[in-house]
């Protein structure tokens, strides 16, 4: 039974640095828990890859999160949560493990914001083709209109530290047009990349002000926080000590430069292989 488990760190994994945006939330939200954040940064990006691709990827970093004691892991990436997740879940979990994604905390809550009814949804390529949103948000609520775009060199402006800037403000501006243009009754935008919340301040720049810009960090993290408080037997096999540990399958070095743009402090990170 998943509670005779032995305590271990809450798993955060991405496949690269997107994630630690997320996990920043979760961390301020659930300050007492343990934590080991996995990225794949050697493999990056997953938004291009097939589904077989991630897939793979994604279940090796999960399973290897279980072996440094993790016995609740969350998909802190979006095209990870779109193409893994729920074939990892329906197949492949061991007794007493857990793996959650980003995607449904999003499309569960969406009806709490918009009142028009008409979502637009901003992601990667790999997001977007997976119409994983569409489907959730349409199961969830029948009644919501999704419209989507996708915004292929967000992520590259971001991971570059282009997140200001004439150039970098005149292509969020031309993207948030475009999804716009779809719908004059579109009320509220989702940010579906981790990545994302490092441009708000240009996004909300130019987004029209009754337009709702919602990151996803927070409402993932309040969505944990419910789970949490709704599974015992979940919470009760959580350490709590307030550790944090970071792991790169690619340079330690490189990935701690970054992530302190994307995590809002300085790390320390390790090298692991997957």
């Amino acid at each position: 039974m998943i509670n005779t488990a032995k305590q271990g760190p809450i798993g955060i994994f991405d496949s690269g640095y997107g994630g630690l945006t997320v996990f920043r939330k979760i961390k301020d939200a659930l300050p007492l828990y343990d934590y080991i954040y996995l990225g794949d940064n050697a493999r990056v990006p997953y938004g291009t890859r097939s589904f077989e691709e991630v897939y793979d990827f994604t279940k090796a970093c999960v399973f290897k999160l279980f072996e440094m004691g993790c016995n609740l892991v969350i998909l802190a990436c979006n095209t990870a949560s779109a193409k893994a997740l729920r074939t990892i879940q329906q197949n492949d979990l061991p007794p007493g493990k857990k793996v959650l994604g980003v995607i449904r905390p999003t499309t569960e809550s969406i009806h709490q914001y918009t009142k028009t009814n008409e979502v637009g949804v901003l992601a990667t390529q790999g997001t977007v083709l997976s119409e994983s949103y569409k489907i959730e948000i349409t199961r969830f609520h029948p009644e919501i209109k999704v419209y989507q775009h996708a915004c292929p060199l967000w992520v590259p402006l971001v991971e570059r530290n282009e997140i200001d800037g004439i150039i970098t403000g005149e292509i969020i501006k031309k993207d948030i047009q475009s999804v716009l243009e779809q719908s004059s009754n579109i009320d509220t935008l989702i940010l579906a990349c981790t990545h994302y919340p490092l441009l708000l301040p240009l996004i909300r720049q130019h987004t029209p002000s009754h337009v709702k810009v919602l990151p996803q960090g927070e409402l993932i993290a309040k969505s944990l926080v419910d789970y949490l408080n709704r599974h015992s037997e979940v919470e009760k096999i959580c350490s709590k000590n307030g550790s944090m540990q970071f792991f790169t399958t690619d340079n330690p070095v490189d990935f701690e430069g970054k992530a302190a743009i994307f995590f809002g402090e300085q790390i320390h990170a390790q090298h692991i292989s997957v």
